[in-house]
């Protein structure tokens, strides 16, 4: 076994990875759902707004943000990257998962407009019930929505992600010189 086969053996698996990241995003929305429930609940604007901040700028995503992938949007930079790398990588490695690539991709269109209705309807004045009862449907949408996902996401690849993860000379080049950079 060659030393660069030996490096990536010993790295936790692209599948552990890819499950790590998804641990981050189930546990920041477990918080969206509880704000979800203040906001109807009769939570003020501002404890809205804090509640917001705080997983804006406090939660173990920012650190991911800040540090390692340098986008606004944590969830979009995600699945932005996996639909330039990842998903054009899996397609060319195996061709029988290109049904399950394309619900992923389409669950990322998904994803991305609740994110942006959600962007749009936390500007609102909160102080009004209908607003307040829109943003939490629309946080609960999200929640439902992108945990379905995640769960397909990691079943769906995992038998790829642990074949690459297996040995460096497995591993499509882009992924392997991503992994590298970021190290």
């Amino acid at each position: 076994m060659d030393d660069e086969t030996m490096t990536y053996s010993q790295e936790p698996s692209l599948a552990e990875q890819l499950r790590w990241v998804h641990d981050m995003l189930r546990r920041d929305l477990a918080a969206v759902r509880q704000l979800a429930r203040q906001v109807t609940d009769g939570a003020s604007p501002a404890e809205v707004s804090a509640g917001l901040h705080a997983l804006q700028s406090q939660g173990p995503l920012f650190q991911l943000r800040v540090n390692c992938l340098s986008y606004c949007q944590i969830v979009g930079a995600h699945h932005r990257n996996e639909d330039t790398m990842l998903f054009p990588a899996v397609r060319r490695a195996a061709p029988d998962l290109a049904a399950a690539v394309d619900r992923l991709e389409a669950d990322h269109l998904v994803v991305a407009d609740l994110l942006d209705r959600i962007d749009g309807l936390a500007g609102n004045d909160l102080a009004e019930r209908r607003a307040r009862v829109d943003l939490a449907d629309a946080l609960d949408e999200l929640a439902t929505h992108l945990l379905a996902h995640l769960e397909f996401e990691e079943t769906a690849l995992q038998p790829v992600l642990d074949s690459w993860s297996a040995s460096a000379d497995r591993m499509p080049s882009e992924i392997r010189d991503e992994l590298d950079r970021r190290a």
